[in-house]
């Protein structure tokens, strides 16, 4: 293939990010609490996972430009649930598109109307993943108010590999786990819409948000899911393969207080917007 290239005048392609330099390592080591957890060993496959995506997924700043830690991020983001399965690939993505703050379903940036901190393609936006620069930054500096758009994201990806979003995972249909999991999300949605519990209500929504909103959960804060939600916690570890309640996840975060200005870059003060 490489003298048929040269005879033609053609370039071959190269990869984007032929290594992993230490400047990555350190925004893992400073932002990914995820990262800090692994042993020497694993924390090399983790980097190596994260060059394999973003080789293969193009990320385009709109109206930003992409910094080493956009990279860093939404690299890790994608690799963080699926890190058990070393072969997976992301087949229903090939560009992540990062915009600088909120925006609508128009892709307005810091429309007034309504403020999207994430969204998967569909139509003539399929293989497409759009997100909040602000939103992706503050999901890994506040790694203990169980919120994270870019893994959320990525989790509606996973969700869509059977050709579906509808909160099961293909694993579970595997193992005919199917019907017991769609009742025990049918029921905490029930207990979120009825009782003041420690899930976001946005998870409420439906089966795929709730599964969305349940993974960011688990994988921020796996030791306090498998104490208040034991059954749900045990799906989610079958489901990731990943025991992270047995993990020792050092945490750094400032939290972000409730009368500050939301990180999501809406204007509103933190607890009338994404605090509630």
């Amino acid at each position: 293939m490489g003298w048929i290239s040269k005879f033609l005048g053609l370039q071959e392609d190269k990869p984007r990010h032929s290594d992993f330099s230490e400047e990555w390592r350190a925004i893992l080591n400073k932002k990914i609490g995820y990262y800090r957890s692994l042993e020497s060993s694993e924390q090399i496959r983790f980097e190596a996972a994260i060059l394999r995506f973003l080789n293969t997924t193009k990320i385009t700043g709109i109206k930003t430009n992409v910094t080493d830690e956009d990279y860093v991020l939404i690299g890790a983001s994608a690799v963080i649930p699926i890190f058990a399965f070393p072969d997976w690939e992301y087949h229903n993505l090939d560009e992540v598109l990062l915009y600088p703050e909120h925006f609508d379903r128009n892709h307005t940036i810091g429309s007034k109307q309504m403020a999207i901190l994430g969204m998967v393609g569909y139509g003539y936006m399929e293989g497409k993943m759009t997100l909040s620069k602000k939103s992706l930054h503050h999901g890994f500096t506040n790694d203990t108010d169980k919120q994270n758009t870019a893994i959320h994201e990525f989790i509606h990806l996973i969700d869509k590999m059977d050709g579906k979003v509808d909160g099961i995972m293909v694993y579970l249909k595997e193992k005919s786990y199917v019907l017991p999991w769609i009742n025990l999300i049918d029921e905490k949605i029930k207990e979120i819409e009825e009782s003041d519990i420690d899930i976001r209500k946005y998870g409420a929504t439906s089966r795929q948000e709730f599964l969305a909103v349940i993974s960011e959960y688990f994988f921020e804060r796996p030791k306090l899911l498998r104490k208040n939600h034991p059954v749900l916690y045990e799906y989610l570890e079958l489901m990731f393969n990943q025991p992270l309640a047995d993990r020792k996840l050092v945490k750094k975060a400032k939290p972000t207080q409730h009368f500050e200005p939301c990180p999501c870059g809406s204007g509103k003060k933190f607890r009338e917007c994404c605090m509630s």
